[in-house]
């Protein structure tokens, strides 16, 4: 298999993927009004670049080739609708805009003050659209994602995600949704739902994939928080959304080693970590209110606190892991997701004593029944316990349900090492804690 360093094209278009997906969409949508067409000539676009690439070279802008490319894909295809006297609704978009989309040449994936990544992000989250579907939107036109991620991150089927975002797609079109940012006192009736977005696009930056972590699609969230505290200076869901990104995010050196493989939280090496963005996220979580009205700040609060009590820790061993259960109890009564409580086993079990979170898991496999966490964190838990049998048995479920080949590798090594040190001396060997991370497992490590 060709490494993506040996292969320069493949290099550059993934790395055309992460810098102008998102904008040679939103462009496209200013221009044409035409979202269903946006998407699908972004995506002709750069299947046409992995064709005409290889043989004449990568372009020296990639991201204005592609959106050249997507230009001509958008008006073959409205010649096509003309000659069939076809009539599609349009979104609604103000002639500066179109006329600024219209004479864009360069794609700079740096950011301007009209922002065209951030207007797509508010039309995909307007309320016309019903609450999930914006999700899914959201995640599909901004960020790019496959329908099966999508799908895997909001816990559905994939032919039940792709329903979605084809109903979202013609609510985007036929709606009169405009395409533009919120003036400010309509932008906080948007937030919650633009914050889950954007939280939705850190998290699936840490879900681990073929390619490894996709920390770029880390940075990007991060950067539309940003952009978003800058629109709406002060408010609670976006600093603390922002302080639990950072924390997490300071880790992303030290969560793979260099073969790939996950490195749990326990076996990280904290002086890789950037203790620049925990002071920052540290700062902003201690400017935020103890109370609010909001739930969801709320949530993002507590998981922020659990990710600063992981960041702040000198050693594995200083970890305040009763102040950790403590945190996941609250979120758990606020939230009332057995994600939350699958956490809170791994961190009550280390508070206390395994079969304390062996006792939490019980009924999760229902709740969760996709999620192959549930018997990774069992296996590991009765292995403490010095249930080997037990251990080798959830060990196997895991492995059978888990599709990441980084986490495959990792359940494979963990359940190998047990085997082996038991047939050595009858002992478990359970050496590293799964990592609970602050709500999300997936994404704290």
């Amino acid at each position: 298999m060709t490494d993506e360093h040996d292969d320069p094209v493949r290099a550059a278009l993934d790395e055309a993927w992460r810098s102008s997906w998102s904008r040679v969409v939103a462009l496209l949508v200013a221009q044409y009004r035409r979202p269903d067409l946006a998407e699908d000539a972004a995506a002709d676009a750069f299947e046409a670049a992995a064709r005409t690439w290889r043989s004449s070279g990568v372009p020296t802008n990639p991201g204005a080739w592609l959106l050249t490319a997507a230009r001509r894909r958008v008006l073959d295809r409205l010649r096509s609708e003309a000659v069939h006297r076809r009539k599609e609704p349009l979104m609604a978009v103000d002639d500066e805009m179109r006329a600024l989309a219209a004479a864009a040449v360069a794609v700079d994936p740096g950011g301007h003050v009209a922002d065209e990544q951030l207007r797509l992000v508010f039309a995909c989250c307007h309320p016309a659209i019903a609450a999930d579907d914006r999700v899914a939107l959201t995640l599909r036109f901004v960020v790019g994602l496959p329908t099966s991620e999508i799908a895997r991150l909001q816990l559905v089927q994939e032919t039940t995600m792709a329903a979605r975002i084809t109903r979202a797609k013609k609510r985007l079109a036929s709606s009169d949704i405009p395409f533009e940012t919120p003036a400010p006192e309509a932008l906080a009736d948007r937030l919650d739902v633009v914050a889950t977005v954007v939280y939705l696009m850190f998290t699936s930056a840490y879900q681990p994939g073929a390619d490894g972590l996709r920390v770029d699609l880390g940075n990007e969230a991060i950067r539309l928080a940003r952009t978003l505290d800058e629109l709406l200076p002060g408010q609670a869901v976006v600093r603390a959304l922002l302080a639990l990104m950072l924390l997490q995010h300071s880790r992303r050196d030290a969560r793979l080693d260099d073969a790939g493989d996950l490195v749990l939280l326990p076996d990280q090496d904290r002086a890789r970590w950037h203790h620049d963005e925990i002071a920052q996220g540290v700062a902003l979580l201690e400017s935020l209110p103890e109370r609010t009205d909001s739930r969801l700040t709320t949530e993002y609060r507590l998981q922020a606190m659990v990710a600063a009590e992981h960041a702040t820790a000198p050693t594995p061993d200083a970890t305040r892991w009763p102040v950790i259960a403590d945190l996941y109890l609250q979120l758990e009564l606020v939230t009332g997701s057995p994600v939350v409580r699958l956490a809170r086993a791994v961190a009550l079990a280390e508070a206390e004593r395994p079969s304390a979170g062996l006792a939490l898991l019980e009924g999760l496999d229902d709740a969760l029944p996709h999620h192959h966490r549930v018997p990774s964190v069992r296996a590991e838990l009765l292995a403490r316990a010095g249930e080997v049998d037990d251990a080798v048995r959830a060990y196997d479920r895991a492995i059978a349900m888990a599709t990441s080949p980084a986490e495959l590798r990792h359940l494979r090594s963990r359940r190998a090492a047990l085997v082996g040190a038991d047939a050595e001396n009858g002992t478990p060997r359970a050496d590293s804690t799964p990592d609970a991370g602050s709500g999300q497992p997936a994404s704290s490590r």
